[in-house]
């Protein structure tokens, strides 16, 4: 059985998914903050997100945690390295709560979880997705240090795929 991190800044702390997460991870999925992630999303399908996050840790040694303000307990947003068989390569992704954007939140949980995952797993490089029209993600990419590869593959046609190389 995998082993879950909790990793640590000093706001945040990121952690494994809980169930009392879940509802505002349904409101954040089924709102139109979720179009870059093809959403809104129905209850179903967001259960199903919520789950493969979960499932991930058990079944491959990385998922989703979510971002918890460590002063006022308050759940964030999340931030993962997520693959499973419908993305080519390991992704990390990133979402904030409505309210918690322009905090720099993404910027600090990206990283963090960009650097444990080169502490622990063997990959040269992670990727992000990116949606074309989102563009605080491809900025926060660029930020975190990564470029866009246009040769690289991707999980639909206009995906934008920046690829953050090993340190």
């Amino acid at each position: 059985m995998a082993v879950i991190p909790t990793l640590e800044t000093d706001r945040l702390r990121l952690r494994a998914p809980a169930f009392a997460d879940w509802p505002d991870y349904l409101a954040f999925l089924a709102s139109p903050r979720a179009a870059f992630m093809n959403g809104p999303h129905t209850p179903d399908t967001a259960w199903s997100y919520f789950c493969n996050d979960v499932a991930q840790w058990q079944l491959f040694g990385h998922g989703a945690l979510m971002l918890e303000d460590r002063k006022k307990g308050a759940v964030l947003g999340q931030v993962a390295l997520c693959k499973g068989p419908l993305f080519p390569e390991l992704e990390l992704g990133w979402f904030v709560y409505d309210g918690a954007e322009g905090r720099g939140y993404a910027f600090e949980a990206a990283a963090t979880m960009l650097a444990w995952g080169f502490q622990t797993r063997p990959e040269k490089s992670f990727v992000s997705y990116i949606d074309p029209a989102n563009l605080r993600s491809a900025t926060l990419a660029v930020r975190l240090g990564a470029t866009l590869d246009e040769k690289a593959r991707r999980p639909s046609p206009t995906t934008l795929v920046y690829r953050h190389p090993r340190p």
